[in-house]
């Protein structure tokens, strides 16, 4: 079964240059083919065995991408006979700058790891779970010339069967073999092993490869390792995002089922070639043993000189988003799932929301909102029920049309949001002004599916949250609990997630779909100069009630009736991955101190071979008397008494985790009745008496930590928040990574012309070189909110749109934004 799918064109990147590749050996294959190996300097496997004495064992490595790293080299390689005096080596593979720079401007947050020559699959796929803690599939891609000169590319899972029978069909061609060196070098500007759809970004201009994708890729339920253009980066991606690349280059692709073909090809980074039946070799030949797959794939590999397992392997200000996923999955806070955009929360960010449950739902219990559940299910009619509403979210709705084997009569939805699962039930409620307010709150799962680069916590497929639905009499009480609200949501991040916020109003373009208007508090990430919106606070006013008919009798009409005002509110575990962003560093995670569940850890020091056996259980009796001692003042302590793992691995593993404060309780401690105090966010080192007030002592620190936090937090913000009034200082200040307070008209016209011009003069005005940095700045400034706190009347200024002359009305944050 055979889908065609024809794409618009996209214009070439740059090149690379070119160099020499290591020496060959050469050995024959069944099918008639002549497999040669490339043995690469860096490659630590045993040589391989020349043709006069033993074929060549197939060998296996899967095309491999979040980057980890920086590049080199390694793989085995096939080619027909015809050789070039000079060869290209993996160093001068083309198109892995350009292809990380089209991540980018996608907008696709694709894990891209770095490492070291390997020779299978199953030691690429090890290393993504250990390095990244991604459970991924490896892939393989045969790229294959006619005795016509036409030229295919086949990709498929490593496990699915290629016949070159099947392939010749699919594709109408005769006597396919696979391509030499040189058409390889001259199509795609790779060496063999590094073969993949993404090297088709050095095709385009020429596009004469007929590109065939296996359609149980897209049913494969882990995402796919590829590798990117070198066979020394790996990127984690799934089809969707494959899909979006081969769009965005304009090169046609074709969908096809290979399940029937056999599997009888062995995989080398991205090139299938037939296994070759070994011949005997001479009983005095010296031929090395073939290496080994590892036994069990999600197993942990070696961990190679000189390496930690533990450590975060990113700078947080060379990759960001590979650094992001590096701390959240080292310091335990996510897990990934085999569901592309859904994520494990593991105990140690969960606990932060059950903190902000705890905060939060006792706020708002004081102000009289009660807790409640509807089900995750709506009906079509429902959600259907207001044009503008379910446009907004329309592509985000997941259905479901059948159970088991049949199908739903009528499909349901899941909800994206709950005005339409409870709006119908406050028509039913209400009657009476005697029956309001009714104000609900409910702490749920939503389900919103319409993109296909999902961040963990940040933008997710499925997520937690709270959203609360209150409906009044009166338009003003409706419109102070909006702010009311509002206000509760800057404090979780303020006071609970030492997180500033700016409190502001979204224009008519960003509001709430189907809304009277919506308040927002927007947090900045400085590391990329993007702000975040952290959660937001909607006045509906009368429209959804007009929907659903929610009417109460005019208790001064008895013949007429009302339509009550009604608001809504949300905030979701996106606050966690906020917290990370901002306050994480090149160690790991911080964690601010209301927030994290274990605020102090102890650990033991000092215990050598000499110390004997009675000293050193008083010592580990004394560390559990200290944590007794903590946690009775209200401090959440903990120690780490582990024998099998040193004091400096475990200072590394609570640091990676981000707690606090850490307390090195050794000999000499005891002696002096004292504490030696390690403080996370700012690396101080600190003394204290160990005495009657240490868990006081201990617990204002701790407060001193929170405090200091936010206020480095806020000083980031503010240093990174420029006034701008004339459109020739927009985008460079854009481009320093800032968020900009300008003059604006108030139209939707300049709303819009601001983000496309900001976007293109953005791209223009980066060097070839930056562009293909993923780190470069790329997207336009939209705008974030109109903040409460405005600096002056904007009256006296003409709006920053440079199309327009109009004169200002108010002043309206721009930035990039997640």
């Amino acid at each position: 079964m055979l889908r065609s799918r024809r794409l618009s064109p996209f214009l070439t990147f740059s090149s690379l240059a070119n160099n020499v590749v290591p020496s060959l050996s050469v050995g024959p294959c069944p099918c008639g083919l002549i497999v040669r190996h490339l043995r690469v300097r860096h490659c630590s496997s045993p040589p391989l065995p020349q043709a006069s004495s033993v074929s060549p064992s197939p060998s296996v490595l899967v095309t491999p991408a979040r980057d980890v790293g920086d590049s080199r080299t390694h793989t085995a390689k096939h080619s027909h006979p015809a050789a070039s005096p000079a060869r290209m080596s993996i160093e001068d593979c083309r198109g892995f700058g350009e292809v990380k720079a089209l991540f980018q401007e996608l907008r696709l947050d694709i894990p891209i790891m770095h490492h070291d020559e390997k020779a299978t699959v199953e030691e690429v796929l090890v290393l993504l779970q250990e390095k990244l803690s991604i459970t991924a599939t490896g892939t393989k891609t045969l790229f294959l010339k006619s005795k016509k000169g036409e030229l295919v590319m086949a990709t498929a899972l490593k496990s699915t069967p290629t016949e070159l029978k099947f392939i010749q069909a699919a594709t109408n061609t005769k006597d396919l073999r696979f391509a030499s060196n040189d058409v390889l070098q001259e199509s795609l500007a790779v060496v063999q092993g590094c073969v993949t759809p993404f090297a088709l970004i050095n095709n385009l201009e020429k596009r004469n490869i007929t590109l065939l994708l296996d359609s149980s890729l897209e049913s494969s339920t882990k995402p796919l390792a590829f590798c990117l253009c070198r066979n020394d980066y790996t990127a984690v991606i799934t089809l969707a995002q494959l899909k979006q690349f081969l769009d965005k280059i304009g090169y046609a692709y074709t969908l096809v089922d290979f399940g029937a073909a056999p599997a009888d090809a062995a995989v080398t980074c991205g090139a299938a070639v037939p296994a070759a039946k070994a011949k005997k070799a001479p009983a005095d030949a010296a031929a090395p043993k073939a290496k080994k797959a590892p036994a069990d794939a999600a197993a942990p590999a070696p961990a190679q000189s000189g390496e930690t397992k533990l450590g975060i392997s990113v700078k947080r200000e060379e990759n960001f988003s590979a650094w992001y996923i590096d701390v959240i999955t080292k310091a335990e806070m996510i897990e990934y799932y085999d569901v592309s955009g859904c994520y494990i929360i593991r105990p140690w960010a969960f606990y932060v929301w059950k903190c902000v449950q705890w905060f939060l739902g006792g706020k708002i219990e004081k102000l009289g909102v009660e807790d409640c559940y509807f089900p995750m299910f709506v009906s079509r009619s429902c959600l259907e029920r207001e044009k503008d509403h379910i446009e907004g979210f329309a592509p985000e709705v997941a259905w479901v049309t059948r159970a088991g084997d049949a199908e739903l009569e009528q499909p349901v939805a899941v909800r994206p949001t709950s005005e339409t699962v409870m709006y119908p039930y406050y028509a039913k409620w209400i009657r009476s002004h005697r029956d309001l307010p009714v104000r609900l709150n409910m702490w749920n799962n939503v389900i919103r599916w319409e993109f296909s680069h999902p961040t963990p916590f940040i933008r997710t497929r499925e997520f937690l949250w709270q959203e609360g639905h209150c409906a009044w009499a009166k338009a003003e009480d409706c419109a102070k609990e909006v702010l009311d609200i509002l206000e509760c949501y800057a404090s979780v991040y303020e006071q609970l997630l030492a997180v500033p916020v700016v409190r502001g109003r979204k224009t008519e373009k960003e509001k709430f779909a189907g809304g009277y208007y919506t308040t927002t508090v927007e947090t900045f990430i400085e590391a990329v100069g993007r702000g975040c919106q952290g959660a937001t606070s909607h006045n509906l006013g009368q429209n959804f009630g007009k929907m659903f008919d929610i009417r109460f009798q005019d208790p001064e009409n008895n013949e007429q009736t009302l339509i009550p005002w009604q608001n809504s509110w949300g905030l979701s575990t996106r606050v966690i991955g906020v917290m990370v962003m901002v306050h994480g560093d090149n160690r790991g995670m911080v964690m601010p101190p209301r927030v994290a569940s274990t605020q102090v850890i102890i650990i033991p020091v000092g215990i050598t071979k000499d110390t004997t056996e009675e000293a050193r259980q008083e010592l580990l009796a004394s560390c559990r008397r200290l944590e007794s001692e903590l946690c009775e003042g209200g401090v959440r302590a903990k120690c780490d008494l582990r024998d099998n793992y040193s004091p400096g691995w475990r200072f590394n593993h609570w640091e990676v985790k981000g707690v606090p404060l850490r307390v090195e309780l050794g000999p000499r401690e005891l002696a002096e009745q004292s504490l030696a105090i390690a403080v996370r966010h700012s690396g101080a080192k600190r003394s204290l008496a160990w005495d009657a007030g240490t868990p006081a002592a201990v617990a204002a620190l701790l407060e001193d930590v929170q405090a200091e936090m936010y206020a480095r937090a806020k000083a980031t913000m503010e240093r990174h928040r420029v006034r701008v009034t004339e459109w020739a200082e927009f985008v460079p200040t854009l481009n320093r990574k800032c968020v900009i307070l300008a003059p604006w008209c108030g139209a939707m016209e300049c709303e819009d012309r601001v983000k496309k011009d900001s976007a293109e003069e953005s791209k223009a005005a980066q060097a070839q070189e930056t562009r293909e940095d993923a780190r470069a700045p790329s997207m336009g400034a939209k705008t974030l909110c109109i903040p409460f706190s405005q600096p002056e009347p904007a009256e006296g200024h003409t709006c920053i749109c440079k199309s327009c002359t109009k004169p200002a009305t108010t002043w309206v944050l721009f930035g990039r934004s997640y």
